[in-house]
């Protein structure tokens, strides 16, 4: 089931968070959340602004991710490529997994999708598990986008 994050579910999406930068780290992409991304206050941000949900199974929470409709302003310039269109979409950032329930990308594109159908979403160069997962299920690379620190992320977009 995915719902609202609350506050009082931190501790568990900072656990699962621990166990996305490992998995991350041991494929080959120890960089792109280091050993302490994303930090408490923005978590605690995207809680108080209704954009952080969690996939719960058994009463646990096993994944979590950032949802929000509108603009993103990473996504305004893009290079080495073109969004596919224009019109308003959701965002997701900070999707992650601890693992013990399969199929989380799934169930939070399913979850989205039923909010608005256009998506995009971005991964860094060496997350290569995620990119396979996004080619998987349907997205389209479109570019390269930058963070607010300027690290550059491979952009795709999907339109139902």
């Amino acid at each position: 089931m995915i719902r609202l994050a609350s506050l009082t579910d931190l501790p568990a999406v900072l656990q699962v968070y621990a166990h996305a930068r490992t998995f991350m780290a041991e494929h080959g992409n120890p960089t792109q959340w280091g050993s302490s991304y994303p930090p408490t206050d923005v978590l605690e941000e995207d809680i108080r602004l209704g954009r952080l949900y969690v996939d719960e199974h058994d009463n646990a929470v096993c994944g979590v991710f950032m949802f929000d409709i509108g603009e993103d302003s990473t996504y305004g310039y893009i290079e080495n490529g073109a969004w596919l269109d224009s019109s308003p979409y959701g965002v997701i950032h900070r999707i992650a997994s601890n693992g013990t329930v399969p199929g989380a990308l799934g169930r939070c594109l399913d979850f989205c999708r039923s909010k608005i159908c256009h998506l995009r979403i971005d991964t860094h160069a060496d997350n290569h598990p995620m990119q396979h997962l996004l080619d998987k299920m349907g997205f389209t690379r479109c570019g390269i986008v930058y963070m607010e620190d300027g690290s550059p992320r491979i952009a795709y977009e999907r339109m139902e």
